[in-house]
């Protein structure tokens, strides 16, 4: 399916070879249409062609191809993106401008290094037109490398100066503030990457402030901008206590802005801590060595702001966990030890007496019980179960009971027949409403009328009557019948 983005494999013919600059690759196309409108001029006076667009981008790829169907490109790889498929998706630039590039899966196989962003390469292909988006692109045959790219080098020099230096020490690098009253996030207010930030503050230290800078995190402008957003929290140190610059991941041209020197020595000189959260895990600016903390993406990096937090929590979890374990844990022993204490012989003694005098106690009732207080008890025990059985009987407890679950549905029946009243009664108000703004009266009480001529027909237009003619008015309470004396256009 990747290949598609780019259009169809062709096999490449074999010829002579080419080397062009990268520039050259954006040539121009020939005007088809013109050409057949110059040749054609008298037969255009006369038909008109006129082409699809499918029809016209596959002509004009047709003529790139026969013309550049073997070239040579040099130029630096960028936005370098190998597909689940096999094939290679990248952009071939230099200073002036930049060719889309495909490298098939076949084609790829073949190569003793795989091309990523940065390499200055030399490209052997065709040129050809995609004609799903009518773009020009280079469909690549063969690649070479010829050393590391001018964004990779400048990248590699500021580097190894700023490291002279001393920017990347380790002990000039500040620690991050344990509970930070408000973070100052220096990044796009509209992209994804403050919504992620956000939301893990949210659920890891909701009392946290976030104070937001918006700065551009791409392009010519990114540096500065993103250095005047370090200014101004350092010129407001009581607003935040600490400084995070987030963006998302991207190419190589996407993040130069954060491999700016000027933007490198913003970032040392800052009295308040920044942690660089630029890109993805896999990608390293400028900023990332200079900054106090690198974060590997946005939503790292308020995760490290509210670590301290966090671990407060976690540990308070863990005492109360460890808390409640010891407390089962001295009951278990409590219970272990009363088992003990039970079974000893002072306790055995005791049970044993206490059985004995229980056991004589039962027999004195047993004793008690014959007799007369025999016979009182039995007649006792029936009239209790009888008083019981009537008690359940009671007409008046059944009849409250009854009264109670009457009143209940009343009040039900009240509720739904006042709920049914007004819906019928506002969806009567709507209907009545409505009904009115139709009616053709409505308009007629505005002080409009209806207009018929002789022959009952509703006039619509001036020039239907004329002068002399008898006319009908109807109104919003009877008609009239008037005689045109003049009409007006």
């Amino acid at each position: 399916m990747q290949a598609d983005l780019f259009g169809a494999v062709d096999e490449a013919p074999v010829v002579p070879e080419v080397r062009v600059p990268v520039a050259a690759a954006k040539l121009p196309v020939p005007d088809v249409a013109l050409v057949r409108e110059v040749e054609d001029a008298p037969v255009m006076a006369a038909q008109r062609h006129v082409w699809s667009v499918r029809s016209l981008v596959s002509a004009i790829r047709q003529q790139v191809e026969k013309s550049h169907f073997s070239v040579w490109v040099e130029g630096e790889i960028s936005n370098c993106r190998p597909a689940a498929s096999g094939h290679i998706y990248f952009t071939l630039k230099d200073g002036e401008a930049q060719l889309p590039v495909v490298l098939f899966r076949r084609q790829a196989q073949l190569l003793s290094v795989r091309p990523k962003d940065g390499d200055a390469v030399e490209v052997r292909g065709r040129i050809s037109i995609y004609e799903s988006r009518g773009q020009l692109q280079l469909i690549a045959e063969t690649l070479e490398l010829r050393g590391a790219g001018a964004l990779e080098l400048a990248f590699k020099q500021l580097k190894a100066r700023l490291l002279a230096e001393g920017l990347f020490d380790e002990d000039r690098k500040r620690a991050l503030p344990a509970f930070p009253r408000c973070v100052g996030v220096v990044t796009s207010p509209s992209g994804a990457v403050i919504r992620d930030i956000v939301h893990v503050v949210r659920r890891r230290h909701a009392r946290l402030n976030v104070l937001v800078y918006p700065a551009a995190m791409q392009g010519a402008a990114c540096a500065g901008s993103v250095s005047a957003g370090i200014r101004w929290f350092n010129r407001h140190p009581g607003l935040v206590d600490v400084i995070v610059l987030a963006r998302g991941g991207g190419s190589i041209e996407d993040l130069s802005g954060f491999n700016d020197e000027g933007l490198a020595r913003v970032i040392a000189a800052s009295e308040l801590p920044v942690v660089s959260a630029i890109g993805h895990e896999t990608d390293f600016t400028i900023a990332d060595f200079v900054a106090d903390l690198r974060a590997p993406t946005p939503s790292a990096a308020a995760e490290m702001v509210t670590a301290a937090q966090h671990r407060i929590e976690e540990r308070v979890w863990s005492l109360e966990q460890r808390v409640h374990r010891a407390g089962r844990y001295q009951v278990m022993l409590a219970r272990q030890r009363y088992t003990r204490l039970s079974a000893e012989s002072v306790l055995v003694r005791l049970r044993d007496a206490v059985s004995r005098r229980d056991q004589r106690l039962d027999e004195l009732r047993l004793r008690l019980d014959s007799g007369v207080l025999r016979r009182l008890r039995v007649p006792g025990q029936r009239l209790a179960v009888l008083a019981e059985r009537l008690r359940r009987q009671d007409p008046t407890q059944r009849l409250v009971v009854a009264q109670r679950r009457l009143q209940r549905a009343v009040e039900a029946m009240d509720r739904l027949r006042v709920s049914v009243i007004a819906a019928r009664t506002a969806r009567l108000e709507r209907a009545s409403t409505r009904l009115h703004a139709l009616s053709p009266l409505a308009v007629l009480n505005r002080g409009y009328a209806l207009v018929y001529g002789e022959d009952g027909v509703l006039l619509r237009d001036v020039g239907a009557a004329k002068a002399g003619q008898q006319i009908r008015a109807r109104l919003a309470k009877g008609s009239l019948i008037a005689t045109v004396k003049e009409t007006t256009e």
